[in-house]
């Protein structure tokens, strides 16, 4: 492999920590580089590009589409917004959309709906419990319900509203909030990406799911990351048998086009009325006609099993190469969304990844975050493994534990 790319961005503002390298096409689960070098994608734009690139199926639908209208405002029906809205409320069990373009907005949009449902109940602070190690995003209120100092540090005051309690600990929540007569919503991912891929167990799913039907709050999951199909069900809260009452998804929806989602059931899907909120982009016809082509494909290709499948073949694959390795802590996670926390920051291995022809990324300092696109075949999991795992053991033996 020649050197990556280097790749210069004078002129845009400098947010992200990028690798040397400019992508310039993909096909399937592989990326080409602007100097020709190929790399396998297992990170698929962070658990974005559901169907790969280029997918021979769904680029067809989209060109046809920009050829016949890419935007048209909301004051006007989408036939293809109702399209999608009926699928993921059949998918789900729920009953209505709202439409935006990405997590963030997803998730804002649920804080708001939480807070418009304490209103009006005639609850004038509105409370909503959040989860340490959580991850819903980077606006002002997005960002006081995420539970990372780092990204948070320096745009302080955060809004108030919130009341923090650990995963999985249904004791310490029912703690938390006894003599909490405002709170209005529980609002957490059912697997933590950005928190290092922390999965919620089922059994305290159903037992925050009685809670909220008893206490009459909303269970909002952030299905962002880990929803579309992900984990092996088409939302990753179905393994624990419960439906919740908003679900923000965003990231694999469209394969790649931007578009966000707030799912709702019956008690939040008509909080909202006309004027409390929207958006200009949300909901375009480009965007859905993506979401709807995205879903038909995953349906025909089977790929919600597939990537179930595939999956428990990569994960299982990986702890047993790396069984007994001194620094790894755990192989964890569900279907493709993986993660493999080893005992000190681990950040370099990005780019050594990048230099050995795979695309991952590291997530809360020294978890490997695996999020491949959902047509990834069972040679190409195995391709993961020989290349991660040397790499892995490699960089353990090197840098000395903390």
């Amino acid at each position: 492999m020649s050197a990556p790319a280097e790749a210069a961005s004078p002129h845009t503002m400098n947010t992200y920590a990028r690798l040397p390298v400019a992508m310039e096409r993909g096909a399937g689960c592989r990326l080409w580089d602007v100097n020709g070098n190929r790399y396998l994608d297992a990170l698929a734009g962070i658990a974005v590009n559901t169907l790969g690139h280029a997918h021979p199926k769904l680029v067809p639908a989209l060109q046809e589409q920009v050829g016949k209208l890419i935007h048209c405002c909301n004051y006007y029906h989408v036939p293809d917004a109702e399209r999608l809205a009926a699928k993921l409320a059949a998918l789900s069990g729920m009953t209505n959309v709202f439409f935006c373009n990405s997590g963030l907005e997803a998730n804002e949009a649920a804080l708001k709906l939480a807070r418009k449902y304490g209103h009006d109940k005639g609850i004038a602070n509105p409370q909503i419990v959040v989860c340490e190690k959580a991850f819903h995003g980077r606006s002002i209120a997005t960002l006081s319900a995420t539970a990372n100092p780092k990204v948070q540090k320096g745009f302080e005051p955060l809004l108030p509203g919130f009341i923090r309690v650990p995963l999985n600990d249904i004791e310490a929540l029912k703690k938390a909030t006894d003599g909490h007569p405002d709170v209005v919503a529980v609002f957490f991912e059912t697997i933590q990406g950005e928190g290092g891929v922390n999965p919620a167990r089922a059994e305290y799913l159903r037992q925050l799911r009685q809670l909220c039907d008893e206490r009459g709050w909303l269970m909002m999951i952030d299905e962002v990351q880990c929803g579309m199909g992900r984990t092996g069900k088409w939302f990753a809260h179905q393994w624990a048998g419960i439906t919740p009452d908003v679900m923000p998804l965003a990231k694999g929806l469209a394969s790649g086009v931007p578009v966000g989602a707030v799912v709702a059931g019956p008690r939040a899907a008509h909080i909202f009325q006309p004027g409390n909120h929207g958006t200009t982009f949300g909901g375009n016809p480009l965007a859905m006609r993506a979401g709807v082509e995205t879903i038909r494909i995953m349906e025909e290709e089977g790929l919600v099993a597939h990537a179930g499948e595939v999956g428990s073949h990569l994960k299982e694959a990986l702890q047993t190469a790396l069984d007994g390795t001194a620094g790894v802590k755990e192989v964890r996670g569900q279907g493709l969304l993986i993660g493999i926390e080893l005992d000190r920051p681990c950040g370099a291995l990005a780019l050594r990844a990048l230099q050995a022809g795979l695309l991952i990324s590291v997530t809360a300092e020294r978890v490997v975050r695996l999020a491949p696109p959902l047509i990834l075949t069972q040679a190409e999991a195995d391709e993961i493994v020989s290349i991660l795992v040397p790499l892995i053991k490699t960089f353990l033996k090197e840098k000395a534990a903390p």
